[in-house]
């Protein structure tokens, strides 16, 4: 089957895909847009192993070859290893967009991947994608001494020989990008180049930018600070809302501002008025003294729902959680099938101090 190009790209035309380069910072950036603008991340290296399940050996050898060994896992020559890597990311794309049609639908979502400009130009315009690149000698450097790389160090200490396995990577990394990076850098594509020696805060508002994520979303989420103009009127949406089983309890907590340590609410803000809320706790309405942090009180006018902003909400307060050292959250709920789309996944049920049951989920950040 060919499907034509401008078909593909109609079909993905919610979706702001980042690519470049190893050690670019595409993980970085992608989960960072997402969290600040409440918009799903799809990344193609833990959807892997999934596809991996769903292919056929003959159709994807690749993605199916499998190693005895670290040692015959850097074994191999150079042009194996990188006609490998190249194999295996051409196999998986298939996959991968058909994730993305059926996940994009309804709505943006950003895709961390591994695109060449040939495909980038059959995938997308120019608008919906960015480069992030670092200079391939840099990549063979650093790669394997990242954190978030320690399975793959590990891996590679195990061989035999790891100096020789490290040689092998190292210029399959550098022989696999060199040509990409400055082609990308001559192409007129938008793209960001670590050189450039942008903060991550820097490089996140760029990207917002150039995916026109600051001038498409009109609502804003900010954290609340005391005796503030902000808390007032947080106060009065409060005691105006709809949702009565609990408009007097998160009242009394602002008129107070019963919060202590890193605790913090949040508003959602838009046309000039906030128009949805969320809290931040160590504890919540549970007897359950080891289950902090909770994401609580998430809680969206009903002239604004549909938006997506009780998303927007939860992700600046996991955002907030994370730049604390937080690694999950926990959320309370009566029902199934909300907060899952958002990254959380059913724990158990829990009893409340009132003696009602309800069903608490955790998201690992």
């Amino acid at each position: 089957m060919n499907i034509q190009d401008n078909v593909i790209k109609t079909y993905l035309r919610n979706v702001c895909f980042v690519t470049g380069t190893p050690c670019g910072g595409k993980t970085t950036v992608t989960r960072a847009l997402g969290e600040r603008y409440g918009i799903p991340v799809y990344n193609i290296d833990e959807a892997f192993e999934r596809h991996r399940a769903l292919s056929d050996p003959a159709c994807q050898p690749n993605m199916n070859k499998t190693f005895a060994d670290a040692d015959e896992f850097f074994g191999r020559t150079v042009g194996e290893y990188e006609a490998w890597l190249a194999g295996t990311t051409r196999e998986q794309l298939d996959f991968v967009l058909l994730d993305l049609i059926r996940l994009s639908q309804n709505g943006r979502i950003l895709c961390d991947c591994h695109l060449t400009l040939e495909q980038a130009e059959q995938l997308t315009d120019r608008s919906g994608i960015v480069f992030l690149l670092q200079e391939p000698s840099d990549i063979a450097r650093t790669y394997a001494e990242r954190p978030d790389h320690k399975g793959f160090r590990d891996y590679l200490n195990s061989a035999s020989d790891p100096e020789k396995a490290k040689a092998l990577y190292s210029e399959v990394l550098i022989r696999r990008n060199v040509g990409f990076y400055h082609a990308v850098r001559n192409s007129g594509w938008f793209f960001i180049d670590r050189a450039e020696g942008l903060s991550v805060e820097e490089t996140v508002r760029k990207v917002a930018d150039h995916f026109g994520l600051n001038a498409a979303d009109p609502v804003s989420v900010e954290k609340v600070e005391r005796d503030t103009p902000r808390a007032e009127e947080l106060l009065r949406f409060i005691e105006t809302c709809s949702w009565e089983e609990a408009k007097d309890h998160l009242a009394a907590l602002i008129r107070t501002w019963d919060f202590t340590g890193d605790e913090a609410v949040f508003a959602a803000v838009a046309d000039g008025r906030i128009v949805g809320m969320t809290t931040f706790l160590m504890t919540d309405y549970y007897p359950l003294p080891d289950v902090f942090p909770w994401v609580s009180s998430v809680f969206v006018d009903e002239a604004y729902r549909g938006r997506r902003i009780s998303e927007k909400l939860i992700g600046c307060a996991n955002a907030y959680a994370k730049s604390l050292g937080y690694e999950k959250t926990y959320i309370p709920s009566s029902f199934f099938g909300l907060y899952e789309k958002y990254g959380y996944r059913y724990l158990g049920d829990i009893v409340n101090y009132g003696g009602d049951s309800d069903h608490l989920f955790v998201k690992e950040l």
